[in-house]
């Protein structure tokens, strides 16, 4: 049960990686008895005005993602933002499945983290390619999607996909390191 829960966390703070409001919307309607109410911060406030909000930004994250200047809006607040959905993902599943995990502030942590490193490989890819696809954006779009539903119904295959996603990032890093230091020798060698 302690695994899969794990793993539920790091599928949700994915999620978060990739858009913020979008997870946090699809996580309360699936839990639609109980709504933000296992959300640390979201929990305090009136769930009609939680839903607005979530709602309103989640069709611009949809919508608005797919010209080159909502790309670049979304990155700069996403990138401010998704550490600390990532935490919020990673602490509400923790209240929803109910583990015993007693520094829940370290889930946050590590969620954050994930959702961090997910945005940063994002922006890297989207500064190297002058702009995503569309096709890769309607990917991670569906991507999102599936990773909170993942979270809550399947955990061990949303973990999965958090563990390659990251495994991927880091992969996609040592890439940029080749290719900074091929522009580079290419400069000096002029």
């Amino acid at each position: 049960m302690l695994v899969a829960g794990l793993l539920a966390v790091l599928s949700a703070s994915a999620a978060a990686g990739m858009r913020i409001a979008l997870p946090l919307l699809i996580l309360g309607l699936l839990r639609s008895d109980e709504l933000w109410s296992n959300v640390p911060v979201l929990s305090n406030f009136d769930p009609k005005v939680v839903l607005t909000v979530l709602t309103s930004w989640s069709l611009f994250e949809l919508f608005g993602s797919k010209s080159l200047l909502g790309q670049r809006t979304l990155q700069a607040i996403e990138l401010v933002f998704s550490p600390f959905v990532g935490a919020l993902m990673g602490m509400t599943v923790v209240n929803i499945t109910r583990l015993e995990i007693l520094p829940i502030w370290l889930i946050g942590l590590v969620g954050g983290l994930l959702a961090l490193v997910l945005k940063l490989v994002q922006i890297g890819w989207f500064f190297r390619l002058r702009g995503l696809p569309i096709w890769m954006v309607c990917l991670e779009d569906v991507l999102c999607i599936c990773l909170v539903f993942f979270a809550l119904k399947a955990p061990e295959q949303g973990g999965l996909i958090a563990i390659f996603l990251l495994w991927l990032a880091v992969r996609s890093s040592q890439e940029w390191r080749r290719w900074y230091l091929g522009k580079k020798n290419l400069r000096i060698d002029r």
